[in-house]
């Protein structure tokens, strides 16, 4: 209990802080305000931000020629590029992009092509599950591959049934060493089953803990095969993601992946994450299609959805990274 001792006591510290403020004028005022502004803004400037490098996939555009899929891709204004897996060319066959078994040289060649029409490719499919028989093989020859054409990443994922956990670890270590040699990182992203989400594939890679063995974050397929929200799980993997490939998710008014605003993941909270990290991060848009619509018969429909994911991604970008933002938690 405060007795009449006390009174004298807050009279003399009030009087202080009446003395100590009462010189400060309104143009002082304003000077402080203006130097805490401009040491806010010091900080924000010393903040490594990421260099998201915004690609489209082939993927979207595999109904059609591989070369209308690069044309289609840099006429939406994309100056980079993720080779998918198959297209149909003329005569209606379906051809790989790349066939596993191909030599370094020919994706040197076909690196050249996309560079002649100013895309620079970021990242290339393995088309193979890392506990496959021929795993190790093609993932071997993949990184031979991505090294001569001067691709930095190299994607594979798990089986949607299940995977083998102590072979990915055993071959992941195998391949490491490789990669490293090669200057490829071996990325890996979640596809359902037990390394379904950016935790389960962490928990691996950590485990293995190689620089050139790291995560492409897939939100849409975490949302999609598991109907786990992906924003905390990308909390839980972040320090080790590489590259993410983009697709949103709807499950409603139906189940369904789409490209990216179209769904219910938010970009602005998913990108923060991981918009601090002062490296080149390749965001490779898988899906661009519109939900509950039928996909487009043409390719200048596809071409318009390209356009519009890389303009999404370009003001989410903008926006998380704008002057005086602040690094995620």
């Amino acid at each position: 209990m405060l007795t009449s001792r006390s009174s004298p006591r807050r009279e003399f510290l009030r009087t202080s802080m009446g003395l100590l403020a009462g010189p400060m004028t309104a143009g002082m005022v304003g000077t402080t305000n203006r130097g805490v502004a401009l040491g806010q803004a010091a900080r924000a400037e010393e903040q490594p931000r990421t260099r998201f490098q915004i690609a489209c996939m082939t993927l979207p555009y595999s109904a059609f020629p591989l070369q209308r899929a690069l044309e289609g891709i840099r006429g939406a204004g994309y100056q980079s590029v993720a080779w998918g897996t198959t297209h149909f060319e003329s005569g209606g066959e379906r051809v790989p992009i790349l066939a596993d078994d191909a030599p370094p040289e020919r994706a040197r060649e076909l690196a050249q092509r996309c560079r002649d029409l100013g895309l620079e490719p970021r990242m290339m499919f393995s088309g193979v599950y890392p506990e496959a028989k021929k795993g190790l093989e093609v993932l071997t020859q993949r990184l031979k591959q991505a090294s001569a054409a001067k691709i930095p990443q190299v994607l594979t994922f798990g089986h949607t049934q299940g995977s083998n956990r102590a072979v990915w670890i055993e071959r992941f270590r195998t391949l490491g060493p490789i990669a490293r040699d090669l200057n490829v990182v071996l990325v890996v992203k979640q596809h359902g089953g037990e390394t379904g989400t950016g935790e389960a594939c962490a928990e691996i890679t950590r485990e293995v803990n190689h620089s050139h063995v790291k995560i492409n974050y897939d939100a849409g397929n975490v949302m999609d095969y598991l109907n786990v929200d992906p924003l905390p799980d990308i909390r839980k993997c972040a320090d080790e993601i590489r590259s993410l490939c983009i697709k949103d998710h709807r499950n409603f008014p139906k189940d369904e992946d789409c490209g990216p605003g179209f769904g219910e993941i938010d970009h602005y909270k998913l990108l923060h994450t991981v918009a601090f990290t002062d490296r080149e991060l390749p965001l490779c848009c898988e899906n661009i299609f519109a939900p509950l619509l039928p996909r487009p018969k043409t390719p200048e429909g596809v071409d318009e959805l390209a356009k519009r994911a890389r303009e999404f991604l370009e003001i989410v970008v903008a926006g998380i990274q704008q002057e005086g933002a602040k690094p995620a938690e």
